[in-house]
């Protein structure tokens, strides 16, 4: 398995979907931005509200997948990255994050309490391509 191919992969895409798992353990997924940062393909960062429904269930199972994906038009390819998913609340890290138009969403700027940072370390992963499978494992 190619993983810097895999990477490029992920670098390339405007969306992902993040999932979480309710309090009845069911799954829950939610399209996302691509992250804002990430660290190869073990560390992904994301900005959301502290206030969402997604951060009350990372807090409470931080078991977690998000997934990638592009359809051409003869050729989709989708990885999935299984981990965890850490909500930070922490100066340093929301200051990382911060892009000036986030004010729009957070009228209290980077210090605002609704402002957090969702922190995914993955362990494991899937890719798919041309009809074929193959998972791989992450460090």
């Amino acid at each position: 398995m190619d993983l810097k191919k895999i990477e490029k992969f992920i670098k390339k895409q405007k969306v992902s979907f993040i999932c979480s798992v309710d309090s009845e353990n069911y799954p829950n997924v939610k399209a996302m931005l691509k992250p804002r940062k990430r660290d190869g393909l073990e560390v992904f960062y994301f900005s959301t509200n502290t206030s969402s429904m997604r951060v009350k269930q990372y807090l409470n199972n931080p078991n977690a997948c998000i997934y990638f994906y592009h359809k051409g038009l003869f050729k989709y390819v989708g990885v999935m990255l299984k981990g965890k998913m850490e909500v930070l609340t922490d100066q340093e890290t929301k200051n990382m994050l911060w892009k000036k138009f986030d004010k729009i969403f957070y009228k209290e700027g980077v210090t605002d309490p609704d402002y957090c940072v969702l922190k995914f370390t993955a362990t494991s992963g899937r890719y798919y391509c041309d009809l074929k499978t193959e998972s791989f494992e992450i460090k």
